[in-house]
């Protein structure tokens, strides 16, 4: 990271923050994004479901209300759901196009469990609630409205700007992996599924994170096996032991420190906010990665200790067929994230070697995931990103990310093109339900949303 960059984000940390008058977006605006949000919601886009074409052609009516022609617009089902590309067209050819990656798709959601119908939105106090009303149909709903208003009001940006929809990225990402392919000459990719802005309980804001990178999902298979036999002849080569055996080895095995800019950048800027050891640890770090005693402290630290290297536990364990038998199979579940620029591949044999048994057999599940690079904190994100948020909140800090999940981004960064998760919504804690039950997003948080995408694409398309 240029150090003229690091010192902007420890300013920016250090800085307090105020809060702004709220962002001026025209209330047919603010009501057409709520009903976007809404009718959204109502698409069951689930896997396995049959709403994904008409939750992509629900969309696409937006856009070509708004002067989008047709032919901008392409809607592809495949593998049971569906994937949407418009382009807004800029008026320099040369120039590379920004891809906008979002997703359609939700994680299922099952009503008797709900307070209320996952897929029927309610208003109410101040929320919306329904799958998907945050993860990712909230920052979707924001983005299409946005680009809407631009079109009807005969924005011309200098380079095309792309809205790339995928259909499973909570599953499979298939339909990530073709939109990657297909739009790999772009310039960069702002995703609004990653980043986004912290609130306290009390709505004042803390930071937000421009996600730059994020570590690679992988799930590994331990598995042994044997002939088995009668449980009152016990063998040596029992295959529930051997695994214990490698297992335990697992645990003890320390995976190397690793870091980059991203990563140094938010322990830096999360060392102002951290008391204590930890907190002295983590600025010590950033500032000098091998520092021994930093990096002692930190690994000490459960909830900080992931930031500095890869991680593999077990998950899940089966294993023998009878009470009275000697098992013939033993398997356990091994989930790794793995830190960026460390191939799944290496990881897979560091695990074989680690558990030192041949008998042991270690294999890597097909779980969608692939290896990705941090991506480079580029100046000119860096400063609309600041831009905009600083223009509701003046002075907070802005923190590079490192995600420990999986985001449409790998992909794209897979295929050269760098990534940033530049989410506009803030939360509080309490209000973050995606995945669970009863989801909701705060309506108040859509002004803002809608601001803080209209300056960027502003900045950064033209």
């Amino acid at each position: 990271m240029p150090k003229t960059l690091i010192a902007a984000l420890l300013a920016t940390a250090l800085a307090a923050p105020a809060l702004a008058a709220p962002p001026k977006v025209d209330p047919a605006l603010h009501a057409e994004a709520l009903g976007i949000l809404k009718k959204s919601v109502s698409y069951r886009t689930v896997q396995g479901g049959d709403q994904f074409v008409p939750y992509a052609e629900y969309l696409k009516g937006v856009l070509t209300a708004a002067g989008y022609k047709p032919e901008e617009i392409t809607i592809e089902p495949m593998a049971g759901t569906a994937f949407l590309i418009a382009r807004y067209p800029g008026t320099d050819p040369k120039k590379k196009p920004i891809v906008i990656s979002g997703h359609m798709d939700v994680v299922e959601a099952d009503p008797k469990d709900w307070t209320r119908d996952p897929f029927t939105a309610v208003e109410e106090n101040g929320y919306v609630f329904g799958r998907g009303s945050v993860d990712n149909k909230f920052d979707v709903s924001m983005m299409v409205a946005t680009l809407a208003k631009l079109r009807k009001s005969g924005w011309k940006p200098g380079r095309d700007v792309v809205l790339a929809l995928s259909g499973d990225e909570e599953t499979t990402m298939k339909t990530t992996a073709v939109l990657a392919q297909r739009l790999k000459g772009a310039e960069m990719v702002l995703n609004i599924d990653g980043g986004g802005g912290s609130l306290n309980e009390d709505g004042t804001p803390v930071s937000f994170g421009v996600q730059g990178a994020e570590k690679t999902y992988a799930d590994f298979h331990l598995t042994v096996t044997d002939p088995g036999g009668h449980s009152s002849r016990p063998t040596p080569t029992n295959a529930i032991y051997r695994l214990a055996k490698a297992i335990d080895k697992l645990e003890a095995y320390q995976w190397p420190t690793m870091s980059n800019e991203i990563s140094r950048g938010a322990l830096a800027a999360a060392a102002k906010n951290t008391a204590g050891p930890v907190g002295q640890a983590l600025a010590k770090f950033a500032a000098d990665p091998t520092d021994k005693a930093a990096i002692a402290t930190i690994r000490a630290d459960y909830t900080w200790s992931p930031a500095l290297h890869t991680t593999c536990v077990a998950t899940m364990l089966s294993g023998g067929h009878a009470p009275n038998a000697l098992p013939q199979k033993a398997e356990a579940t091994v989930n790794c994230r793995i830190f960026p620029g460390t191939s799944s591949a290496s990881v897979e044999k560091t695990l074989a070697e680690v558990v030192a048994d041949p008998t042991v057999k270690v294999t890597r599940l097909d779980d969608g995931s692939i290896d990705s690079p941090a991506s480079p904190l580029r100046p000119d994100v860096m400063a609309a990103v600041t831009k905009a948020v600083h223009a509701r909140f003046p002075g907070l800090a802005i923190v590079p990310s490192q995600a420990s999940g999986a985001t449409d981004s790998m992909y794209f960064r897979a295929a050269g093109v760098p990534s940033y998760g530049v989410s506009g919504l803030f939360m509080k804690d309490s209000d973050e339900f995606s995945h669970g039950l009863n989801e909701r997003a705060p309506v108040s948080a859509i002004d803002g949303d809608l601001a803080h995408y209209d300056s960027i694409l502003r900045d950064l398309a033209k």
